[in-house]
């Protein structure tokens, strides 16, 4: 006989690991951080605390980005179900049709949030969550585009704040840069590491597609760059700010991961992927003390 406790608890882990919660905790701590202390440069804290308007919208991208994590895993549980049996198996304490309830109830509700807000916001969001239905559904199987809408979505919620607040810069542009770079560079090298599964389930990708040279030589070329638009913004904050040294250990951190990538091992895919995972969450902490510095 079934534990009730441990199956509710069951229940609920494979709930926020469909949902990819723990991700989007993440991706909601990264937008706070970079609307107050990047995009929202004028404003004091006071003012943004009490800017519901603010919090309304990334409230309705944190239930939208939850939403996009539960299509996802529906569409994809055949292959997560190779690639990564811990999760699926939580998951299967729940029907799926509990979990594509959750996702219609978060889009709605986000939505709802939205229209309160105003109806460009709604139109922001209907694009946002139909986008990633889409990119689950069909453009997560093709090449290359499955790479660059899987980044595109990533990002969309902070360029939202960045039209928001009209913060366009040269310095900002270049982050966004390195940032799209950087997350462009993560999908690749998984991609290198689920390459079998991919192929047996149907999904187009890079190292299927090309082979693992062309693959390890596109990663070099995206390494590099993302080299040298690190060195052009290191050179532009300099070493006064704690963004600048961020910038100028991450040319160690690349070329590590080149090195890594050079190895050609499946663990040492691993290790760079999880590498640069490391390195844009040490940057969200790096962007957080150098904002809490300049503004007191």
């Amino acid at each position: 006989m079934k534990n009730p406790i441990i199956y509710r608890i069951s229940q609920i882990t494979g709930f926020l690991l469909g949902a990819r919660f723990f991700m989007t905790v993440l991706l909601t701590f990264a937008l706070y951080v970079s609307t107050f202390f990047l995009f929202n440069q004028e404003e004091s804290l006071r003012n943004f605390v009490f800017d519901f308007k603010v919090h309304g919208i990334i409230f309705c991208s944190v239930l939208s980005i939850l939403a996009g994590g539960i299509i996802n895993q529906f569409y994809d549980r055949e292959k997560d179900h190779v690639i990564k049996p811990f999760r699926t198996r939580f998951q299967r304490f729940l029907d799926q049709k509990y979990f594509l309830y959750a996702y219609l109830a978060l889009n709605l509700f986000s939505l709802g949030i939205a229209f309160l807000i105003s109806p460009r916001v709604v139109l922001f969001f209907v694009v946002y969550q139909f986008m990633m239905w889409f990119y689950s559904h069909k453009l997560s199987r093709l090449l290359v585009i499955n790479n660059l809408t899987f980044v595109a979505l990533t990002l969309y919620p902070f360029f939202g704040m960045l039209v928001y607040y009209q913060t366009f810069s040269v310095q900002i542009f270049m982050m966004a840069v390195y940032l799209f770079l950087m997350l462009l560079l993560i999908d690749i090298i998984k991609d290198t590491i689920t390459k079998s599964a991919d192929k047996v389930f149907g999904y187009t990708t890079v190292p299927n597609f090309f082979g693992d040279r062309p693959a390890q030589s596109i990663n070099t070329f995206l390494l590099l760059c993302a080299f040298a638009v690190s060195a052009l913004i290191t050179d532009w904050l300099g070493l006064g700010r704690i963004m600048g040294w961020y910038f100028l250990c991450g040319i160690g951190v690349i070329i590590a991961v080149i090195y890594l990538i050079f190895d050609g091992k499946n663990h040492s895919k691993i290790l760079a992927l999880n590498l640069l995972r490391i390195w844009i969450f040490i940057g969200i902490i790096a962007m957080l003390t150098d904002g809490i510095v300049l503004k007191y």
